[in-house]
């Protein structure tokens, strides 16, 4: 039996995963945001803990028996967040999150202090990465970068409480701006340019090696085993691959979860840094991929539903579904960057629009403009790899991929077939677990399975001919818009 744990933004999901690959049990427990400054996204890691050990709790009521068979555990988590710890490795400040963009200045100065960044990392420097965050602490909070350690991403703070371990995985430390991507191993000329060295670095591990075992208090607190061991884990949108078994070139997936993600494996390292697209190491030895990212997918969604007075998500996606076509077509328009935009804008400072409102628009049409334009945002995603439409077919993750209505317009949208598996919402801790059962000594053929069974979502043509004069105009409003963002007082 193998565990599961997917650090997430809104919340900690926890899977039990047997050798069958049936997911014996899971459990949640909801994580809330900090935005106290314009552009700010903070959590406190304290709070990761108290969800984990509440989600923890849920899993051995649940289900006791498999609970005490667990041999090994994976971890998950949001990418790109700073924790900043002292000597005693207490936490300095809250951690600074993926969706946070206070650090936009940054980025051109880290690009100017070391100009081979590209070259070295594969990536554009973006707010949003951990490396502009630290050269931000380094400015504005001068006090807390002093007594600054090691620093840690969120999946890997966790580590730390359960082996008291400082690891990471080569797929996390990807998004750090820290890593020589191609190498796999950290750049000094990068950590240099933060003011930083090796020292304030974890141990660098392939996702599915083992790094430590559960500490031996915490295993008898929890009920466990002795010596149950810690795999590397991976960031979450790796680790949702290998749940979905996209383990070769061009397996992929799409992802709506608080984020919006098109996901393609290679076996080799392609950077396209000018399409800000990004190019990380997968949570598997020897392999890479590219990934286009939109920072408000589902998480969109929710925003529709608190401005429109609905009382869930899935009652404005009901009333949305009921328009007609005719309907459709006069809907308006959505720019989903709500918390800024990375592909292909690398924008911070954009800002979400609703444009085309007139006095017969109601929730329902505000509601469809939301999921067309999610749908819009990942479409250029997929354009800025390169793709004018995905080949063959890929998986539909997250917790968004619940709503038939939206994966059936995700589809005909991206013009490909969209498979959304048995659990698909849980991929990321799917994907740890398997990750834990590859460093119990699983082998990768019998562990990274394709995802099968589910629903299949093609490309309606009816659809697709009312969304394509729409993206065409979608397309057209970014140029129009963007010398307007940074007006907007912060």
């Amino acid at each position: 039996m193998y565990l599961g744990i997917d650090l997430g933004t809104s919340g900690v999901k926890l899977v039990l995963l047997d050798s069958n690959h049936h997911v014996v049990a899971t459990a949640d427990a909801p994580l809330e945001v900090s935005r106290p400054q314009s552009l700010w996204s903070e959590q406190n890691p304290q709070d990761w803990w108290r969800a984990v050990e509440q989600a923890v709790a849920q899993l051995r009521s649940a289900a006791p028996a498999a609970w005490l068979a667990v041999r090994a555990i994976g971890l998950s988590g949001q990418m790109h967040g700073a924790v900043v710890l002292d000597a005693a490795q207490r936490v300095l400040r809250p951690a600074i999150l993926w969706n946070d963009g206070r650090a936009f200045a940054e980025c051109a100065e880290l690009e100017a202090i070391e100009p081979r960044s590209r070259e070295i990392t594969g990536n554009l420097a973006m707010a949003g990465f951990t490396a502009p965050k630290l050269l931000w602490l380094r400015k504005h909070e001068p006090e807390v970068f002093a007594q600054a350690r090691k620093v840690l991403l969120p999946k890997d703070w966790l580590r730390l409480q359960l082996t008291g371990e400082a690891v990471s995985d080569m797929s996390d430390a990807s998004g750090t701006l820290w890593l020589d991507v191609a190498a796999r191993r950290w750049s000094g000329a990068m950590l240099e340019a933060c003011g930083l060295s090796l020292e304030h670095m974890p141990r660098l591990v392939e996702g599915s090696a083992p790094t430590g075992v559960l500490r031996s208090a915490l295993a008898l607190a929890w009920g466990l085993r002795p010596e149950v061991v810690v795999a590397g884990g991976g960031g979450d949108n790796a680790a949702s691959a290998v749940g979905m078994g996209a383990a070769r070139a061009g397996q992929g997936f799409v992802s709506l979860g608080t984020s919006g993600v098109v996901f393609l494996a290679g076996d080799a390292f392609r950077p396209a840094p000018e399409q800000a697209v990004h190019a990380f190491a997968h949570a598997l030895p020897g392999r890479w991929h590219q990934m286009s990212v939109m920072l408000s997918a589902a998480s969109a969604l929710a925003w529709a539903k608190r401005l429109t007075g609905s009382n869930t998500e899935a009652e404005l996606v009901a009333h949305a579904s009921q328009l007609s076509s005719a309907q459709r077509a006069r809907a308006p328009l959505f720019l989903p960057y709500l918390s800024g935009e990375r592909t292909p804008h690398n924008n911070p400072q954009a800002s979400g629009v609703l444009a085309g409102l007139r006095q017969e628009h109601g929730p329902a049409d505000i509601g469809y403009a939301v999921m067309e334009g999610v749908a819009f945002g990942l479409k250029d995603g997929l354009m800025a790899m390169q793709r004018d439409a995905a080949t063959g077919e890929l998986a539909l993750v997250g917790g968004g991929a619940r709503s038939d209505a939206w994966a059936q317009l995700l589809a005909s949208a991206l013009g490909c077939v969209l498979r959304r598996a048995d659990g698909a919402h849980a991929a990321a801790a799917v994907g740890a677990a398997r990750l834990a059962w590859l460093a119990d000594e699983g082998s990768e053929s019998d562990v990274c399975t394709a995802a099968v069974g589910g629903r299949v979502f093609a490309p309606d043509a009816g659809e697709a001919a009312i969304l394509q004069p729409r993206y065409r105009r979608f397309r057209s409003l970014y140029p129009a818009l963007a010398p307007h963002f940074d007006e907007v007082p912060a």
